[in-house]
């Protein structure tokens, strides 16, 4: 079974993506949603309209059927409640959107839904009842002063230090988005960390802000890798938000950031520093060890060479002193001859 709903005029769809409307408080417009039966049966929907809210994930939900509508489903009349359409049919089906005298400016989304309510069993083989739904969106613009604005809270900052100190930690920035102002927005959102004297500074890519309804609240997470670990380091985060629709508002939307401290030590350098730095004590003692021993050795080697210079200058003396004695000797018996 396949159904479809889609913004219409009098004769059937005419290409439009969604029902948007810029009302003044007070004001109404008409128009027609187009019903589509897919499937070659019959098909009985449920047709009303209700709230939407942005998913935690960051999608366009409407409120189930159950649940009475107290925002802009409020506003939205519908022509037919029921709708008995046969095989591979379709029925155009008027709407009306009153906005009231004391609505209050901005962007008030809500969708119309084609709901088809069907009895099963779910997975323990109970009987359950499942409500397949199809709408189609509705975005309204209350006349009045804008004010487009994203803010950033409960900021979480996480850091992941590798063992290997060639490689460098990771720092992870979980926050909060929320449209605190009644634009419709969406954007984008990155995170820096920089060191002292903004050193070592380093920024995640650009995550995606998906469309935000107003007073809507996103939760993510940004990683900023490779951060050089520079002990006391400063985390930004900003959100550069723009127009849903891509069309200008006035004012236009500013720069959300968000400023924290965190600290990172590099201990796995650190430890290699010290490694290092035991290494080249361990070099040096055993370097000065070796002149130590070096200089001893000479300084032996030098004083044995004194002695033995010593030990020949004497022995060279008494040699002298023999001699003498028989040149006197010989001279004594040239002068007896004469």
């Amino acid at each position: 079974m396949t159904w479809s709903v889609a913004p219409s005029g009098p004769q059937g769809p005419n290409g439009r993506a969604n029902l948007t409307y810029k009302l003044d408080p007070g004001a109404g417009v008409t128009d027609h949603v187009a019903v589509t039966n897919h499937s070659t049966r019959p098909l009985t929907l449920r047709l009303y309209a209700n709230d939407a809210f942005t998913t935690a994930g960051g999608g366009f939900g409407l409120r189930a059927g159950d649940g009475a509508p107290t925002g802009a489903g409020l506003w939205i009349g519908i022509g037919r409640e029921r709708l008995t359409l046969p095989a591979s049919s379709r029925v155009v089906v008027p709407i009306t959107v009153t906005v009231p005298a004391n609505a209050t400016p901005g962007d008030h989304a809500a969708g119309v839904v084609a709901s088809l309510v069907a009895d099963g069993t779910d997975g323990q083989g109970n009987r359950v009842t499942v409500d397949h739904r199809v709408g189609t969106r509705l975005h309204l613009r209350v006349t009045g002063p804008l004010r487009p604005e994203l803010s950033v809270t409960d900021v979480r900052i996480t850091t992941a230090t590798p063992w290997n100190p060639l490689r460098l930690p990771r720092v992870a920035v979980s926050f909060t988005i929320k449209n605190t102002g009644n634009v419709r927005l969406r954007g984008t959102s990155v995170a820096g960390v920089r060191g002292p004297f903004s050193l070592g500074g380093r920024a995640s890519s650009a995550v995606a802000v998906p469309e935000l309804l107003p007073g809507a609240v996103l939760s993510t997470t940004v990683t900023v890798d490779e951060v050089p670990p520079l002990f006391r380091e400063r985390v930004t985060v900003e959100i550069h938000p723009e127009p849903a629709d891509g069309r200008a508002v006035d004012p236009a939307p500013v720069r959300a950031s968000s400023v924290h401290t965190v600290w990172l030590i590099p201990w796995p350098q650190l430890a290699l520093l010290l490694v290092v730095a035991l290494l080249a004590a361990v070099w040096l003692f055993a370097r000065r060890r070796r002149g130590r021993r070096m200089r001893a050795a000479l300084a032996a080697a030098e004083q044995r060479g004194r002695e033995q210079a010593g030990s020949g200058a004497g022995a060279s003396s008494a040699g002298q002193n023999v001699t003498p004695g028989i040149g006197s000797g010989q001279t004594s018996e040239k002068e007896g001859e004469r």
